[in-house]
This record gives structure tokens, C-alpha cells and sequence, in this order.
């Protein structure tokens, strides 16, 4: 997955480079930086006296020493003073040029605290939605594992309009109850050993009659035989878009993808289907007949399926902002 929020310690994670939270003078603090520097060792700091500072928006890389990774890569967030002095081009920057120094030094793997949001104040909704659509943006030019590491599920926020609207949705559509969100780490989600729901069949309890797919969707669909990987690379053909632009798209590396391309018989996980379903931009009624291929079926009983209904019915495709939702809610990213 190439992009994955997860909660844990950053200095526990084990990738190519970790980014620090840091201050102008890279000698240390409080918060992330100051975790780093203690789990790394005195070396970690001897290196930083020798780098001149770094400016806000900026980034210096350092050996990593004692810590489980090859590298860190130091950058120094914006203060928040009310939004209107730059803070968001300079939180930008820290992610662009941090990505920019694991990218020329080889990393594959890289993982980030949410910068800024801690005791320089930056709200820690708009400090999110500024780390995924970065990373997001970078990922689809470039191969490479991005973790957005959640020290304290806590400090997690996404929009508190979008919350409360989803909140709203779910408590309106899922047939599991009234929502109550518990701040507790979510777990990949099992795979799911659904009935093929075929077309024809009837909508799970609760839900509406899908709609017939529309236009030439409807009849690349008909044939029930067809199997996963098949529809997929026709529906990719169909779009006009390239392979890797889908699978960027989809939150899902270029080997597991080279996978499904070459086996036929491929049985993806159910996030990953629907990953490729939100990446085509289908609508419901078509994302219920392409899933059906792997096996799977939307639910009420499911607030995972609840949750991306939300977003397929608003027609809000976009991948990382879907996933940011689910993290909120405990349930699994969609990707692979």
C-alpha cells in the first residue's frame, strides 16, 4: 500500500528513512524530535551540530544510528499564526522536499509524523488533509511506501464537517446500530469470504435496488463468467487512462498489480477491489457488479461498506481523502 496511516511510534518503524519533526536549529526538543534524538543516541545529534540549522519548509538528511532505519530526514514545520502568514505552502514544502531527499538518496519505504501539529499548533484536520494530499500527490508521479504515523489516535482529526456528515450518513444507512467512535487502533480488515453476489441477485437487506450500469459498462458487464482481473484491465482499457495512473490511483503497488495483470484467476482482498472500483470512478450500481467478479457484496451490516457508499454516492473518488474517513471510523484502508 502506498500510502498507509498507521498508529505507532515513528522511532519503532522500520523503513528506509523517518522524517523528524524538527526545529530550526536540529539540535533537539520536545515532542517527535526530541523521541528521535533520545531512541538514535548522542551520534544523531554530534551529525546535526554540523549542519548549520535548517530553515522552516526546508530539509537536511542525517544517518539514523541507533534507530531501525537507514536514515532521517529532518524538516522544520511552520508555527501556526491563523493561517495567513504561509503556514500551508511552508507545511507543503516540509512534505515535498522530505519526499524529494528519500527519493534521491534511494528510499523505498519513508515514514512520517504528522508534521506541525503538535506544539507548533497547527489544526491537526487541515495538518492532515495537507500531508495526504502531498503525499498523494507525490505518489502518483513516483514508486515508493509512504507511512503517516499516529503517535496518539487522539490527536487523529479529520474535518469535523465531514465527521459529522458521515457520522450522520452511518447512523442513518448502517444496519449495525447507532455509531459510537472508539479512538482505538484500527486492524486490517480479514478477508472477506462473501457469497458472489451476481447482478441479478437481490441488494442486501437495507440497501436500495442498484440501478442498471449505464451505457457501455452495462454490456462489458453482462458476461458473469468474466473474472476478476479480466473486467478490471477492460474497464482500464475503457477508461483510456494508463495502467499506472489506475493503480496509483487505487493505493496499490506496481507488483501486486503486475500480479493481477499475469493471473487470470486472481483473488483480490475486498479493499483492494474496491480500491480499483473508486479508481475507475465507478458509481454504485457499477462498483457492486465489478466487486461481485472477486466475490464480494456491499452491505449494510458493514460500516466499511457503509462508509465507501458514502463516498461513491457523492462521487468523491478521491482514494487518500476516503482513507483518511475510514482511519477516523477504525475501519481498514482501501488499497494493497
Amino acid at each position: 500500500m502506498p500510502l498507509e496511516m498507521i498508529c505507532n511510534d515513528i522511532t519503532k518503524i522500520s523503513a528506509d528513512a523517518i522524517v523528524n519533526a524538527a526545529k530550526e536549529t536540529l539540535l533537539g526538543g520536545g515532542g517527535v524530535d526530541g523521541c528521535i534524538h533520545r531512541a538514535a543516541g548522542p551520534e544523531l545529534l554530534a551529525e546535526c551540530r554540523t549542519l548549520g540549522g535548517c530553515r522552516t519548509g526546508e530539509a537536511k538528511i542525517t544517518g539514523a544510528y541507533r534507530l531501525p532505519c537507514r536514515y532521517v530526514i529532518h524538516t522544520v514545520g511552520p508555527v501556526w499564526r491563523g493561517g495567513g502568514y504561509g503556514e500551508r505552502e511552508q507545511l507543503v514544502s516540509c512534505y515535498r522536499t522530505s519526499l524529494a531527499l528519500a527519493r534521491e538518496h534511494g528510499c523505498e519505504t519513508v515514514a512520517f509524523p504528522l508534521i506541525s501539529s503538535g506544539a507548533f499548533g497547527y489544526p491537526k484536520d487541515q495538518a492532515l488533509q495537507v500531508a495526504v494530499d502531498t503525499i498523494g500527490e507525490f505518489l502518483l508521479d513516483n514508486e515508493m511506501t509512504v507511512f503517516l504515523v499516529i503517535f496518539d489516535r487522539k490527536d487523529y482529526r479529520i474535518s469535523g464537517r465531514l465527521f459529522a456528515d458521515l457520522a450522520a450518513y452511518l447512523n442513518n444507512h448502517y444496519a449495525g446500530g447507532q455509531i459510537v467512535c472508539r479512538r482505538v487502533r484500527p486492524q486490517r480488515q480479514e478477508k472477506c469470504e462473501s457469497r458472489v453476489m451476481y447482478a441479478c441477485e437481490a441488494s442486501p437487506a437495507g440497501q436500495p435496488e442498484a440501478d442498471a450500469a449505464a451505457g457501455g459498462l452495462d454490456e462489458l458487464l453482462q458476461h458473469l463468467d468474466t473474472g476478476f482481473s479480466e473486467t478490471l484491465l477492460k474497464l482500464i482499457d475503457r477508461s483510456g487512462r494508463k495502467d499506472s495512473e489506475i493503480y496509483k490511483r487505487a493505493n496499490v503497488d506496481r507488483k501486486l498489480f503486475s500480479k493481477i495483470r499475469s493471473n487470470p484467476d486472481y483473488k483480490p482482498s475486498k479493499p483492494t477491489a474496491i480500491a480499483f472500483a473508486i479508481a475507475l470512478e465507478l458509481d454504485l450500481a457499477e462498483t457492486k457488479d465489478f466487486i461481485a467478479r472477486a466475490g464480494y457484496a456491499l452491505s449494510a451490516s458493514s460500516k466499511f461498506d457503509v462508509i465507501i457508499s458514502y463516498f461513491i454516492e457523492r462521487g468523491q473518488y478521491n482514494i487518500f481523502e476516503i482513507n483518511e474517513a475510514l482511519f477516523a471510523f477504525d475501519q481498514s484502508l482501501l488499497g494493497a
